[in-house]
């Protein structure tokens, strides 16, 4: 799998849910500052509701800002099959014959896009499956809680 292409369709989803963010957070703001939000009374917390929707929609537009940041400036290491799963690696996991394919970012775990045709989840160090998962090789297996069967690491990339 090219992993340039990973990062780019990874930033693309990032960014677009950027640009809703941010969007949000504009149109919040305006309806905090907005003549109409003016209160009422002293009970009458609409224009403060908004400015606090559009402090936190900011925040979080923020944050993605910076992890498209991150994947830009990310190093992608080309992995072989002897070393161990680290930042930037892609791990194919099989679970009783069906494949499913993590990509270990800084970031966004979470985020499925879809790269050369596979479907690929990002997925962070700190997560659950990303702690299982970093440090080990090729052939060994994790046992995740709330699944029957153990999952093989059938490649790194």
């Amino acid at each position: 799998m090219d992993k340039t292409r990973l990062r780019q369709a990874i930033i693309e989803r990032i960014n677009a849910e950027l640009e809703i963010q941010t969007r949000a957070a504009l149109m919040a703001h305006d309806e905090a500052t907005h003549e109409e939000s003016k209160a009422e009374n002293q009970y009458d917390m609409h224009a403060q509701e908004a400015a606090y929707l559009a402090e936190g929609q900011a925040k979080l537009a923020a944050e993605l800002y910076a992890s498209v940041s991150l994947y830009q400036n990310l190093v992608l290491p080309a992995f072989t099959p002897a070393q161990p799963i680290a930042l930037g690696a892609v791990v194919t996991l099989d679970t009783v014959g069906r494949k499913t394919h993590y990509f270990i970012g800084p970031r966004n775990g979470g985020i499925e896009v879809t790269c050369d045709g596979v479907d690929v989840i990002v997925l962070t160090p700190q997560s659950p499956l990303g702690r299982l998962l970093v440090g080990r090789r090729v052939g060994d297996t994790v046992s995740t809680p709330g699944r029957a069967a153990s999952q093989r690491i059938d490649a790194i990339e």
